[in-house]
């Protein structure tokens, strides 16, 4: 009895029995809708073999793809006020982040990393679209300009990857208050004289692309990818006109002057080698002087001004007075 229970009735079963298939192993492209297996994708960078559609890529596949070797590390960023207005919709506030931050492991939609890139320094800023949509909150704003003091004291150029649905509803005006928050970590990176470079992918809308996202030194955008402030939708409700076919898309901005670059997936890095090279190169080591100092020493070097307000006073009270 015992041998047809234990070793007769299990093979029966396994032959009879419909073996369970994992529901991730294919992937339907959101573009021409073929089903893709899913080592073929990963093999792939996630694009499409079949119409060369660039779908979403994870956060972190995209960093062990820059990075030399896949190597790097990710600064650990302050937590802050989980919930500042404890908001609460059809959901609490702070249950969102906490199932956001179980799912992807991350503490809110940006990831700073540094290492190395083609051998040189690089500190990568890099938005999480799995974590509620990218959306820019106050973590986001306080961690870019944390991206932007590690980029300055490494002497390094700060990447920033967008994929954003813009400003963190939840969050009300402390979200749209990182808008000029995350400029002046731009600003600062810019002063220093560093490269500051920008790569636009699906989707990039809202306050983000109007504010960091558009004010990269180069504009790098994916191929496919939507890049705008409000939805084509909402647009084309308010002016009661059909937009033009591609409206938003990559390669239309491309045209008509908003982006410098449209670049395939798999050459995003060498790309970025390139332009971060061309740009450290020519990185000019003038000395830092106020426009009335060089004045009274009447130098012809071209100066920097860390602060031109405090300058322009200088000039007015050296000003002298009219007979």
């Amino acid at each position: 009895m015992n041998w047809l229970t234990n070793f007769v009735r299990p093979k029966i079963r396994a032959l009879v029995e419909k073996k369970e298939i994992p529901d991730n192993l294919w992937q339907q492209c959101t573009s021409c809708e073929q089903m893709i297996f899913h080592r073929e994708l990963e093999a792939s960078s996630h694009v499409c073999h079949h119409c060369g559609h660039h779908m979403r890529l994870p956060a972190k596949e995209r960093l062990e793809m820059l990075f030399d070797d896949g190597k790097y590390q990710t600064l650990e960023l302050p937590k802050l006020t989980a919930d500042p207005l404890k908001f609460k919709d059809r959901k609490r506030y702070s249950d969102r982040l906490k199932e956001s931050r179980s799912t992807t492991g991350e503490e809110d939609a940006l990831i700073v990393a540094y290492g190395k890139m083609g051998g040189r320094e690089a500190v990568i800023a890099i938005m999480n679209f799995s974590f509620m949509g990218g959306s820019m909150g106050l973590a986001l704003g306080k961690a870019m300009l944390i991206a932007a003091r590690l980029a300055i004291q490494k002497e390094a150029p700060l990447i920033c990857f967008t994929s954003s649905g813009g400003a963190r509803m939840q969050e009300g005006i402390l979200s749209l208050m990182q808008m000029p928050r995350t400029v002046i970590a731009v600003e600062d990176v810019k002063q220093a004289g560093l490269p500051y470079i920008t790569v636009l992918t699906d989707p990039t809308t809202g306050g983000v692309t109007a504010s960091f996202a558009m004010l990269g030194d180069i504009a790098i955008a994916e191929p496919g990818a939507v890049i705008g402030f409000a939805g084509a939708r909402v647009i084309e409700e308010t002016i009661r006109e059909k937009l033009p076919e591609g409206f938003q898309r990559a390669e239309y901005l491309l045209d008509h002057g908003m982006i410098d670059r449209v670049v395939h997936r798999r050459q995003i890095r060498d790309e970025l080698i390139r332009i971060s090279g061309l740009l450290l190169e020519n990185r000019g080591s003038a000395e830092v002087v106020s426009i009335s100092a060089a004045s009274k020493k009447g130098t012809q070097k071209n100066t920097a001004t860390p602060n031109l307000h405090d300058d322009a006073q200088t000039m007015i009270e050296e000003r002298p007075a009219a007979e």
